[in-house]
Parts: C-alpha cells; structure tokens; sequence
C-alpha cells in the first residue's frame, strides 16, 4: 500500500452514483431538446415567425424555453409525431403496392414498344395505337 491510491477511496460508491445520475439526466435533457427542436419544425400550423420566435427561445434560454414550450405545447406533440409517422407509413405502403390497373410497369413498358414498333413500321394506324395505349395504361 505503499504510494497506491486505490479507486474505492478516491472515489466513493456515492461520487459514482452521482455520476451515473447526472448521465442519465443530461441524457434525457439532450433527447428532450432535440425532440422540442425536431417539434417546432415539425409543426405545419405554426408560422415562421413563431418557429423563429420558439426556436430562439428553446436555443438561448435552454431549461426555461424547453420548459415553457412543453407546457405551452406539449399536448399536441404526440399529435403531429403520429401523424408524420403515420404520413411516412403511407408514403411506404403507397412505393410498394402494385400499381392500380393490375399490370406490371415492366409487362406494360414491353408492350408500350412493341406497339411503338407496329405504329413505326405502319402496321396500326394512329387511332389504333391510341386505343390500346389507353388500354395498356388503365
């Protein structure tokens, strides 16, 4: 023990407690503000004067304009969060459903150009290849 420190006395059970709780509290403080600041751009009914006006706020005066943000709005927070989820999700849902009339683009493309071709070479007239145009499309 000569000239050794040894961590338990230079650091007591209590000191890393502390510690750890002030982790976890700046940790949620961090989320909080970034979901506060990810909220105010969110927010499609407030007007670019309010954002700029919270948004000063929230950066300035960190604790007290979070604070005053989530009282003030915080309510319809989880409103516009699940409605831009569920906007995402419609979007998705919308690129992988087959497309309306049935047909694949690529059977569709095919058979685009192979009337293409038969317009090219003479062999339907122009009201014919609008016809099945129609009816390759819908």
């Amino acid at each position: 023990m000569d000239g050794q420190v040894f961590l338990a006395y230079d650091y007591p059970v209590l000191g890393a407690f502390w510690t750890v709780l002030f982790i976890v509290g700046a940790t949620m403080w961090l989320i909080l503000l970034f979901r506060v600041i990810a909220d105010i751009f969110r927010d499609h009914a407030m007007s670019g004067t309010g954002k700029a006006a919270w948004l000063l706020c929230v950066l300035f005066l960190p604790f007290l304009g979070v604070f005053l943000y989530v009282i003030a709005r915080g309510g319809s927070m989880n409103e516009r969060e699940v409605s831009t989820y569920q906007d995402r999700q419609r979007s998705r849902y919308a690129r992988m459903a087959p497309p309306a009339h049935g047909g694949s683009d690529i059977g569709d493309l095919d058979e685009l150009a192979k009337l293409a071709d038969l317009k090219a070479h003479g062999d339907i007239s122009e009201a014919e290849y609008a016809e099945a145009k129609e009816r390759i499309l819908h």
